[in-house]
């Protein structure tokens, strides 16, 4: 009996310790381009230019359509760089992130886009060189399903338009 209750009980720890095992985790970090400053994205991985020395977009907070100070300065360079090119227009388009219903992306999409437009516009860009289109989240940038892939793709981008 006393051999029955020993081979039970090396039993029951063996068991436990494959138990343990196999519930254990490694974790695992993965090195990303970019930064957020709280929930706005501040890298440059996505970021293309409309000029040289010109960058095409600006990045939101989550539900926000507020410019922030990086927003404002990149959009002060694209003013700068369409009054010394008055012969081009340009499209704003709006994005937001893959969260929310297709309408509230859209609408939001929309205002991000008129609050750069807006922005140009007190600049001194005429409003009739820029249009405006929401995409919201049809046209991310990141597929991917975080808050780093999500800051990439709540943007406004400013194109040349056709």
């Amino acid at each position: 009996m006393n051999f029955s209750k020993s081979f039970r009980n090396t039993f029951l720890v063996i068991l436990l310790s494959l138990i343990v095992s196999a519930c254990a985790t490694k974790k695992t970090t993965t090195k990303v381009e970019g930064q957020m400053q709280g929930d706005v994205y501040t890298g440059t991985d996505t970021v293309k230019y409309l000029a040289d020395g010109v960058p095409d977009r600006v990045f939101f907070a989550t539900n926000e359509s507020i410019l922030t100070t990086k927003s404002r300065d990149t959009l002060r360079k694209q003013a700068n760089w369409l009054r010394a090119n008055s012969s081009i227009n340009v499209v704003v388009e709006g994005h937001a992130d893959e969260r929310g219903t297709r309408e509230y992306n859209l609408a939001l999409g929309e205002r991000r886009a008129n609050a750069a437009k807006d922005y140009l516009i007190t600049y001194g860009i005429s409003a009739d060189r820029i249009s405006v289109i929401s995409y919201g989240k049809e046209r991310p940038v990141d597929s991917g399903s975080n808050p780093l892939s999500w800051s990439k793709n709540r943007r406004s981008v400013t194109v040349k338009a056709n």
